[in-house]
Protein backbone atom coordinates (compact mmCIF):
# COMPACT_ATOMS: atom_id res chain seq x y z
CA UNK A 1 0.00 0.00 0.00
CA UNK A 2 1.27 3.42 -0.88
CA UNK A 3 2.09 5.78 1.51
CA UNK A 4 0.16 9.02 2.24
CA UNK A 5 1.92 12.15 0.33
CA UNK A 6 1.03 13.79 3.23
CA UNK A 7 0.62 12.39 7.12
CA UNK A 8 -1.27 14.07 9.59
CA UNK A 9 -2.60 13.42 13.86
CA UNK A 10 -5.34 11.30 12.19
CA UNK A 11 -2.48 8.83 10.68
CA UNK A 12 -1.48 7.99 14.11
CA UNK A 13 -2.71 4.57 15.11
CA UNK A 14 -5.20 3.47 18.13
CA UNK A 15 -2.27 4.59 20.92
CA UNK A 16 -4.83 2.75 23.89
CA UNK A 17 -2.09 1.05 26.84
CA UNK A 18 0.57 2.76 25.64
CA UNK A 19 2.72 5.54 27.62
CA UNK A 20 4.26 8.29 26.28
CA UNK A 21 6.17 11.73 27.63
CA UNK A 22 6.06 14.83 26.41
CA UNK A 23 8.78 17.40 27.72
CA UNK A 24 7.37 20.87 27.57
CA UNK A 25 3.77 19.38 26.85
CA UNK A 26 2.33 22.16 28.51
CA UNK A 27 2.78 24.46 24.99
CA UNK A 28 3.38 24.67 21.47
CA UNK A 29 4.49 21.56 19.51
CA UNK A 30 4.30 19.62 22.77
CA UNK A 31 1.06 20.88 23.96
CA UNK A 32 -0.07 19.65 20.37
CA UNK A 33 1.71 16.10 20.43
CA UNK A 34 0.13 15.65 23.84
CA UNK A 35 -3.10 16.68 22.30
CA UNK A 36 -2.64 14.27 19.23
CA UNK A 37 -1.52 11.20 21.27
CA UNK A 38 -4.02 11.31 24.10
CA UNK A 39 -7.00 11.29 21.39
CA UNK A 40 -5.64 7.87 20.15
CA UNK A 41 -6.09 6.66 24.01
CA UNK A 42 -2.48 6.78 25.12
CA UNK A 43 -1.49 7.27 29.14
CA UNK A 44 0.09 10.74 28.55
CA UNK A 45 2.62 12.27 31.10
CA UNK A 46 3.31 16.31 30.87
CA UNK A 47 6.91 16.65 31.84
CA UNK A 48 7.01 20.76 32.69
CA UNK A 49 9.01 22.92 34.74
CA UNK A 50 6.49 25.47 35.61
CA UNK A 51 3.60 23.53 37.58
CA UNK A 52 0.99 26.31 37.02
CA UNK A 53 1.27 26.33 33.63
CA UNK A 54 1.79 22.71 33.08
CA UNK A 55 -1.55 22.46 35.36
CA UNK A 56 -3.08 24.81 33.05
CA UNK A 57 -2.45 22.58 29.75
CA UNK A 58 -3.73 19.60 31.88
CA UNK A 59 -6.92 21.42 32.55
CA UNK A 60 -7.30 22.67 28.79
CA UNK A 61 -6.90 19.18 27.56
CA UNK A 62 -9.35 17.30 30.07
CA UNK A 63 -11.75 19.94 28.67
CA UNK A 64 -10.55 19.19 25.16
CA UNK A 65 -10.70 15.61 25.57
CA UNK A 66 -12.72 14.51 28.92
CA UNK A 67 -11.54 10.88 28.51
CA UNK A 68 -8.08 11.78 28.09
CA UNK A 69 -5.47 9.73 30.62
CA UNK A 70 -3.09 12.59 31.33
CA UNK A 71 -1.18 13.56 34.40
CA UNK A 72 1.65 16.59 35.21
CA UNK A 73 4.94 15.53 36.38
CA UNK A 74 7.53 18.78 37.36
CA UNK A 75 11.22 17.73 35.27
CA UNK A 76 13.34 21.28 35.20
CA UNK A 77 15.69 20.16 32.22
CA UNK A 78 18.17 22.92 33.65
CA UNK A 79 18.71 20.74 36.53
CA UNK A 80 19.99 17.49 36.69
CA UNK A 81 18.35 16.77 40.15
CA UNK A 82 15.07 17.38 38.79
CA UNK A 83 15.99 15.24 35.77
CA UNK A 84 17.28 12.94 38.36
CA UNK A 85 13.83 13.26 40.74
CA UNK A 86 11.55 13.39 37.08
CA UNK A 87 13.26 9.84 36.39
CA UNK A 88 12.97 8.08 39.64
CA UNK A 89 9.04 9.18 40.02
CA UNK A 90 7.79 7.88 36.62
CA UNK A 91 9.64 4.46 37.22
CA UNK A 92 8.01 3.83 40.74
CA UNK A 93 4.78 4.94 38.68
CA UNK A 94 5.18 3.20 35.16
CA UNK A 95 6.39 0.16 33.81
CA UNK A 96 6.69 0.59 30.20
CA UNK A 97 7.69 3.77 28.21
CA UNK A 98 6.44 3.88 24.69
CA UNK A 99 7.56 6.97 23.68
CA UNK A 100 9.90 9.63 24.79
CA UNK A 101 8.84 12.91 23.29
CA UNK A 102 12.16 14.87 24.19
CA UNK A 103 10.40 18.64 23.12
CA UNK A 104 11.27 21.09 25.53
CA UNK A 105 13.18 24.04 24.90
CA UNK A 106 14.23 27.29 25.88
CA UNK A 107 15.38 29.89 22.94
CA UNK A 108 17.80 33.03 22.32
CA UNK A 109 18.03 33.40 26.00
CA UNK A 110 21.09 35.76 27.50
CA UNK A 111 24.00 33.76 29.15
CA UNK A 112 23.30 32.18 31.75
CA UNK A 113 24.46 28.68 33.26
CA UNK A 114 22.15 26.00 34.56
CA UNK A 115 22.83 24.81 38.07
CA UNK A 116 25.31 22.61 37.22
CA UNK A 117 26.92 25.20 35.08
CA UNK A 118 26.33 24.31 31.70
CA UNK A 119 25.58 27.15 28.67
CA UNK A 120 21.89 27.62 29.52
CA UNK A 121 20.39 26.20 25.68
CA UNK A 122 22.37 23.90 25.60
CA UNK A 123 22.35 22.50 28.81
CA UNK A 124 18.28 22.72 28.72
CA UNK A 125 18.13 21.63 25.31
CA UNK A 126 20.49 19.13 24.68
CA UNK A 127 22.04 17.81 27.64
CA UNK A 128 18.82 17.90 30.21
CA UNK A 129 16.86 15.55 27.28
CA UNK A 130 20.36 13.33 27.28
CA UNK A 131 20.52 12.93 30.70
CA UNK A 132 16.96 12.59 30.50
CA UNK A 133 16.88 9.73 27.97
CA UNK A 134 19.69 7.82 29.43
CA UNK A 135 17.88 7.57 33.06
CA UNK A 136 14.84 6.43 31.22
CA UNK A 137 16.79 4.31 29.22
CA UNK A 138 16.06 1.03 30.90
CA UNK A 139 12.44 1.50 30.56
CA UNK A 140 12.11 2.13 27.36
CA UNK A 141 14.54 -0.69 26.31
CA UNK A 142 12.00 -3.11 28.35
CA UNK A 143 9.43 -1.55 26.08
CA UNK A 144 8.75 -3.42 23.10
CA UNK A 145 8.94 -1.00 19.94
CA UNK A 146 10.06 2.36 22.11
CA UNK A 147 11.00 5.23 20.88
CA UNK A 148 12.53 8.38 21.67
CA UNK A 149 11.74 11.62 19.41
CA UNK A 150 13.91 14.36 19.71
CA UNK A 151 12.79 17.54 18.31
CA UNK A 152 15.33 19.70 16.91
CA UNK A 153 15.01 23.27 14.20
CA UNK A 154 16.18 24.50 11.27
CA UNK A 155 18.23 26.28 13.41
CA UNK A 156 20.61 24.04 13.65
CA UNK A 157 22.17 24.71 10.09
CA UNK A 158 23.58 28.08 10.83
CA UNK A 159 25.03 26.43 13.88
CA UNK A 160 29.00 25.89 14.06
CA UNK A 161 30.03 22.70 16.83
CA UNK A 162 32.95 24.08 18.47
CA UNK A 163 33.98 21.02 20.53
CA UNK A 164 36.64 23.39 22.38
CA UNK A 165 34.37 25.86 23.58
CA UNK A 166 31.16 23.84 23.27
CA UNK A 167 29.62 25.57 26.52
CA UNK A 168 30.98 29.11 25.52
CA UNK A 169 33.70 28.95 28.51
CA UNK A 170 36.02 31.19 26.26
CA UNK A 171 33.71 33.76 25.44
CA UNK A 172 31.93 34.09 21.88
CA UNK A 173 28.32 34.00 23.37
CA UNK A 174 25.49 34.81 20.96
CA UNK A 175 21.87 34.06 21.43
CA UNK A 176 21.12 32.58 17.96
CA UNK A 177 24.28 30.72 18.11
CA UNK A 178 23.36 29.18 21.38
CA UNK A 179 20.37 28.24 20.49
CA UNK A 180 21.50 26.58 17.24
CA UNK A 181 23.92 24.66 18.90
CA UNK A 182 21.68 23.32 21.45
CA UNK A 183 19.44 22.09 18.24
CA UNK A 184 22.69 21.07 16.19
CA UNK A 185 23.76 18.95 19.38
CA UNK A 186 19.78 17.12 19.26
CA UNK A 187 20.26 16.05 15.97
CA UNK A 188 24.25 13.69 16.44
Amino acid sequence: MPRPEKWTADDIPDLTGKVVVVTGGNSGIGFGAVKAVARKGAETVLACRSPERGQAALDTLRQEIPDAKAELMALDLASLASVERFATEFAERYQRLDVLANNAGIMVIPYGKTEDGFERQVGTNHLGHFALTGRLLDVLLATPGARVVNVSSLAHKRAELDLDNLLYQKGGYGEWPAYGRSKLLNML
